[in-house]
């Protein structure tokens, strides 16, 4: 039997490395513009971030997505992008493929009924522009432009336009890796520094002993670190603190900082013992604080830092230092969980070597970086998720 034929050598118009967010709504613009365009995936499947968001729901947009919601070197490097490509283009994509929705609140929304919808959408719209796509297929850079040549698998491949869209360190579980941010370099591009975000902190030591038997129990907070503040829920766990306000605030943190809890926002505590004092003087401190936060978490602040009296025997101080340990509560992280669960990664390719209106880099004619691997990160609630449609949608319009 004869030996088999080496594969033959392939081009397309434009080469998109990462079958994610941002690398299909690139490959469905360039498409639809007539370029022919193959998708390559070392992963399994597409979209594995996708069908795993929103515990499988996909918080697929906000419709209050703003650049406010975003952190970058440059703030306003997102601005272009989002402009050209809102929350609303989405959603009308969404609705086009009769896609149940809902906002669940602060103008997230979510699918109805699963992640798999929106993959769904992708892939058929994909099929649609005439989009080639490849999974299993590892990916090597030989040669830039002007034709650039790569390998995909055994396979000899080029194009004209090569797009990185191959996301961060987060979740590695998944797939992720730093191929684009060591691509990056290769370029002799900067990157600004990288570190997981949108994940729960880790408290260790004494700190963790204080919250012992917590875990599952929430609180509505204004959370903060060294940002802006932040009014969700915090979710005591068995590790330390998650839920969406730890979530946000851990975009923020700095090793070292403390992290301030507010646990009854909107609520002057002190006015209010005191008014209970003067109506209910008999009743426990224990109690009046119950009816305002789950029992769990009251019991335990009572055992470490309160002193659970009859509210006539509490005095101005004492109840301002029930004030401080429940609306100034200051924790300090020893960690956070790293990118094992982080939802995105901070920081990336800097935003300098870029074109806000392209996506293309500067320095090497027809190479372009999209999505996650680039220094833009948003906030929680479907933020992240509109920068790949958008930054997708503009290197799409050109490549």
């Amino acid at each position: 039997m004869p030996p088999a034929s080496p594969p033959q050598p392939v081009h397309s118009d434009v080469l998109i490395i990462g079958a994610g967010a941002a690398g299909l709504m690139c490959a469905i613009t360039a498409g639809q513009r007539g370029r022919k365009v193959l998708v390559l995936d070392h992963a399994n499947k597409v979209g594995k971030k996708i069908l795993m968001s929103g515990g499988g729901r996909c918080n697929f947009t906000n419709m209050y997505s703003e650049p406010d919601n975003f952190l970058s070197a440059n703030p306003h490097f997102c601005k272009s992008a989002l402009s050209r490509y809102t929350p609303w283009d989405f959603i009308s994509l969404v609705e086009k493929h009769r896609i149940s929705y809902h906002e669940k609140k602060l103008g997230q929304l979510f699918c109805d009924r699963s992640s798999k919808d929106i993959v769904g959408l992708l892939l058929n719209e994909c099929r649609a522009a005439g989009v080639e796509i490849r999974t299993h297929t590892p990916v090597e850079i030989e040669q830039l432009g002007p034709v650039h040549r790569l390998r995909a698998g055994d396979q000899p491949v080029s194009c004209d336009s090569l797009v990185i869209a191959t996301g961060g360190y987060s979740i590695p579980r998944m797939g992720a890796t730093g191929f684009g941010f060591d691509f990056a370099r290769s370029l002799g591009l900067k990157i600004q520094p990288t570190r997981a975000a949108l994940v729960p902190f880790v408290l260790e030591g004494r700190k963790l002993s204080q919250i012992e038997g917590l875990s599952g129990v929430a609180v509505d907070t204004v959370s903060q670190a060294d940002g802006p503040a932040f009014r969700e829920n915090i979710l005591f766990t068995h590790r330390g603190l998650s839920g969406p306000a730890m979530l946000q605030v851990s975009s923020y943190w700095q090793p070292g900082q403390p992290v301030t809890v507010d646990m009854l926002p909107e609520l002057d505590l002190g006015e209010h013992l005191r008014h209970l004092r003067r109506q209910r003087p008999r009743t426990q401190l224990r109690t009046a604080l119950a009816e305002l936060l789950p029992k769990r978490l009251v019991q335990r602040w009572c055992e470490l830092w309160l002193e659970d009296r009859a509210l006539a025997e509490l005095s101005d101080q004492a109840i301002g230092h029930c004030d401080q340990t429940l609306k100034h509560w200051q924790v300090w992280p020893a960690d956070t969980e790293g990118y094992r669960t982080a939802e995105v990664t901070l920081g990336g390719v800097d935003t300098s070597a870029l074109s806000s209106r392209t996506m293309e880099t500067g320095s090497h004619a027809g190479v372009f970086f999209i999505g996650e691997v680039v220094d833009v990160t948003g906030h929680l609630g479907g933020h992240n998720f509109q920068w790949a449609w958008a930054s997708g949608h503009a290197a799409g319009c050109v490549v």
